[in-house]
């Protein structure tokens, strides 16, 4: 059977269901939301004599939902114009949409004899083709299809996405014993290249392997926070991106996910792994479990009551950010705490120097991070092969799913096996048995490395590597400079051979800001296109945020205190040159560009021969809040996209066209998406846009080609 996705329904539209048919209709599917009938009538409902009966109270729940997603911030849709993809409807009016669907996703209620009463509504009604996915994050998967057909039950799985899921990688695909392999193949594809998405198989355990993790080592964590006396803001100083984690850091992230939450699924692991000794330790932590409850108790319930571990207080018409004491549970001002191992990693570069930095630390940063690290990985070593047959799936869900630079197992690769064994049981976390015998028999990493590239991954179970498949749709520029395809660099760029015939600039500056040196590489490259040396050229790179935040204003600021004008004007007419040159190159210039893409980065992007952009694309001119225009060529590049077409047409009126390019430079306006900047005309229809972030530059490549093959010829 051939599987496909034309129309999807949720059924709940709570926060995560709402949030999950907003991405749905992201990847341009149509989707149909369903919620459970009000029971009661609000009061503004009984004023305007409406009854449950009248179609807009029945669709109360579910509108609701749709409007926070809506007006969700960050944005859940890529564009407001999106939101025209999803329809509304109750589970009592509407629940025949599911015999015209290709998938169901459930996002109701944790309960189990709740799921399996819907579940069994939708076997009734489901069409042969249908899948249907559970997004449960801790009911066993194989026990909410029990009982049902057996079409129903091969062609059910669980698909747990991570709150946001519109910026959040990862996808949990858990298949049952009855999932035929052809639908676990097919979610799979689908996630990766219509949803983005990071896709992790898992075993129907406990919390599947995200979760797992993440909750057996944050119990850990904050048990041994509260036992020796470590303030919110220390915590959230040393464990962010000091360690190779997101600014969130630790107290943060329980405020985003939910006090709440994060007792809900405390509890629940807790139950459900009575066999996991290690972790129950810190899950049954009395200390702990009393401040959570406490806050629960107190409303105190992160960022959706305002007030969590952080509160804003406003005084004097400021905004104060205070934190909670976590002796006397008052909040108080918050200073950040200085640490001199703290301040001596953030000077390294990789995440290794950094980790090595304060694994020898001795204050009480780098004790904090001894402990959390060395219990990470025992954690995580002691959960293969419960929940995954090797390292791979719980570093990639460490990585996607909670936003770490390395998961444990990449960690303990920089750290070093052997170092890091000896450490760990100095500290009283010694590893699982099959990581010493793995020491014992002689290997000394987790993954096999070909440079920095992985090709294999340790399996326990079979004492040795298996080897990687390599994904044709990933090009990584590390990768390809190791094998010897570097072809020139300077300090502000390289060019690399990406294969068949095309060269990728690759901008290698702080935040990518443009400089002499990356004009000089564009040039470059396209002299050695015009040498037959390569036939087109992708300009992009492997940066995990930026593009390219622009010109160096520091650089410009600098010439312009120095009243060095001449310089200036020659920087300005070096960008102008290049860009223009790209534009009537003879042979594609592509720009893959994703990320902030900002001023320069934003002219840069505007004149290739051809976009292929990220969905997270965040583009504007914003040189006016600098105090400067746009002067590589983006304010013409905005009049000709948005004023030219309408002037094709006689005595139009051009003044509303000529308004909305002054409004996007001179309010400097940055789209919040690909499909955004193509409605403010940054991006044209002709342009590209890829949802998986890590298949950009094969894309951009193979869109080099394509323009090729059809007799590219410049405008």
């Amino acid at each position: 059977m051939t599987y496909k996705v034309h129309k999807a329904v949720v059924v709940g539209a709570g926060t995560m269901g709402a949030a999950i048919a907003a991405h749905l209709a992201n990847a341009g599917v149509p989707v149909t939301l369903l919620d459970i009938v009000p029971r009661k009538l609000t009061a503004k409902e009984e004023a305007k004599g409406l009854t449950l009966e009248d179609t807009a109270v029945r669709n109360r729940i579910v509108n609701d939902g749709l409007q926070r997603a809506i007006k969700s911030r960050p944005a859940s849709f890529f564009s407001k114009e999106l939101a025209c993809l999803v329809n509304t409807g109750n589970l009592e009016d509407d629940f025949g949409v599911i015999a015209e669907a290709d998938w169901v996703i459930e996002v109701i209620v944790e309960n189990l004899k709740i799921k399996r009463s819907l579940m069994a509504r939708i076997d009734e009604v489901r069409p042969e083709h249908c899948i249907v996915s559970t997004n449960t994050s801790g009911i066993p998967v194989t026990s909410i299809a029990e009982g049902l057909s057996e079409g129903f039950r091969q062609h059910f799985l669980g698909t747990h996405f991570f709150n946001p899921p519109r910026y959040l990688k990862l996808l949990e695909v858990i298949p049952t014993a009855d999932t035929l392999p052809e639908v676990v193949k097919f979610i799979h594809h689908f996630g990766e290249y219509r949803l983005g998405k990071g896709i992790v198989p898992c075993k129907d355990t406990p919390n599947f392997i995200g979760n797992r993790l993440g909750f057996g080592t944050g119990a850990f964590a904050l048990d041994y926070i509260l036992k020796n006396g470590y303030t919110v803001q220390e915590v959230d100083t040393i464990t962010g991106p000091a360690i190779g984690r997101p600014k969130t850091a630790t107290f943060r992230l329980i405020d985003l996910v939910g006090v709440d939450v994060w007792e809900h699924v405390g509890v629940n692991l807790q139950k459900a792994i009575p066999h996991d000794e290690h972790a129950q330790r810190y899950l049954k932590s009395e200390k702990a479990n009393d401040l959570i409850h406490t806050m629960v108790e107190n409303g105190w319930l992160g960022n959706k009551s305002k007030q969590g571990f952080y509160k804003v207080v406003k005084k004097d018409g400021k905004k104060e950010f205070w934190s909670l004491n976590l002796e006397t549970l008052e909040y108080e001002l918050a200073e950040k705490p200085k640490f001199a191992s703290i301040g001596a990693a953030r000077g390294k570069e990789t995440l290794a120097e950094k980790m090595e930095v304060l694994l020898a630390a001795d204050d009480r940063a780098g004790q904090l991070v001894q402990a959390m690290t060395y219990q990470g990985l025992a954690y995580a070593s002691e959960c293969i092969p419960e929940i995954a047959d090797t390292p791979t799936p719980i570093d990639d869900a460490m990585r996607w799913g909670f936003g770490h630079q390395a998961g444990p197992f990449e960690l303990w690769d920089m750290i070093g096996i052997t170092k890091a064994i000896k450490a760990m049981k100095e500290a009283g976390f010694p590893p699982a048995g099959w990581v010493e015998e793995m020491a014992a028999n002689g290997f000394e990493k987790f993954y096999q490395y070909n440079g920095d590239q992985k090709t294999g991954v340790y399996n326990p179970s079979k004492g040795g590597y298996e080897s990687f498949e390599p994904n044709p749709n990933l090009i990584v520029l590390k990768e390809r400079k190791d094998a010897k395809k570097l072809v020139s660099r300077n300090s502000g760029a390289s060019l690399v051979d990406i294969g068949d015939g095309v060269v990728c600039v690759e901008f290698q500056t702080k935040m990518n800001a443009i400089d002499n040196d990356i004009m000089a590489m564009m040039n470059e490259a396209m002299d050695r296109v015009e040498a037959g040396e390569f036939e087109g050229v992708v300009i992009s790179n492997d940066d995990e945020r930026a593009f390219c935040a622009g010109a160096n204003l520091f650089g410009v600021v600098m010439a312009a205190q120095s009243g060095m004008w001449d310089q200036l004007e020659e920087m300005v007419d070096v960008l102008q040159t290049v860009n223009m040159r790209m534009r009537y190159f003879p042979k594609p210039v592509v720009v893959a560009p994703f990320g902030l893409t900002l001023g320069g980065g934003g002219e840069i992007t505007m004149h290739g021969n051809r976009v292929v952009a990220a969905s997270e694309l965040y583009i504007g001119q914003v040189e006016l809040g600098a105090g400067v225009i746009p002067a590589g060529g983006g304010t013409k590049e905005l009049l000709r996209r948005i004023v030219n077409p309408p002037m094709r047409v006689k005595d139009v009126a051009v003044l509303p066209f000529m308004q909305k390019v002054f409004e996007l430079i001179g309010q400097a306006k940055v789209a919040t998406s690909a499909v955004e900047a193509r409605e403010f005309g940054f991006l044209t229809p002709q342009d590209r846009i890829v949802m998986n972030r890590d298949h950009l530059l094969a894309e951009a490549k193979k869109e080099v080609l394509h323009m090729l093959d059809s007799g590219y010829t410049p405008p």
